[in-house]
């Protein structure tokens, strides 16, 4: 007898869709590296391009050739929130200026670390994947725009719009989030074994 919930049928797994969002889990590496050390701003700004552009077609691909897939589901948001841990990680604690603040670091490594362990406990409950809200995605993207002003300097007016967009997004995204997790909890527990998808 296993003591392991066992988690949902995932289907497919090697889409186009998928490989765009797995080549942005490997560009946060350089990325991240380049952060670390104050990189070549070139080589820099374009992997950063990159990886904004792979996380805005995986999407959209995946509906344009009717290949959504709840790996896609898993894949595209852990691959967000690894690239928002690394980035922000090196942004804060690199040698060099500017840095990000370590309140801003803690709000953004914990609400996400939060939101991938609620995402597994309603996998193992309900044989549900909860997809990303629009509001998570708003936050990545002005988080996005808060790292490429740290890269470029930006004026202190500019930074702290950046800053505090996402700042407020992180958290409006959070409870949002949290709120999805109670009624996907009620519904696992009100739910017949019938009416609940099982795992292999």
């Amino acid at each position: 007898m296993s003591f392991v919930p066992s988690l949902p049928n995932l289907g497919r797994f090697w889409t186009a869709a998928n490989a765009l969002s797995l080549c942005r889990l490997a560009l946060v590496v350089p990325i991240t590296v380049f952060l670390w050390r104050d990189g070549p701003l070139g080589w820099l700004l374009g992997l950063v391009i990159l990886v904004i552009l792979t996380d805005w077609f995986d999407g959209r691909i995946a509906r344009w050739t009717h290949s959504v897939s709840d790996w896609g589901k898993v894949i595209d948001p852990v691959a967000d929130k690894f690239a928002a841990i690394m980035t922000v990680t090196a942004l804060t604690f690199r040698p060099a200026d500017p840095h990000l603040p370590l309140w801003f670091f803690g709000l953004v490594v914990g609400r996400d670390v939060a939101i991938l362990l609620g995402g597994m406990a309603i996998a193992r409950r309900s044989g549900q994947i909860v997809m990303s809200a629009w509001a998570g995605k708003a936050a990545s993207l002005w988080l996005a725009l808060t790292i490429l002003s740290v890269i470029l300097r930006a004026d202190p007016p500019v930074f702290r719009v950046c800053l505090w967009m996402a700042t407020g997004l992180f958290v409006f995204s959070f409870l949002l989030y949290v709120v999805r997790y109670l009624q996907a909890t009620r519904n696992a527990e009100g739910a017949t074994p019938d009416s609940v998808p099982q795992g292999p």
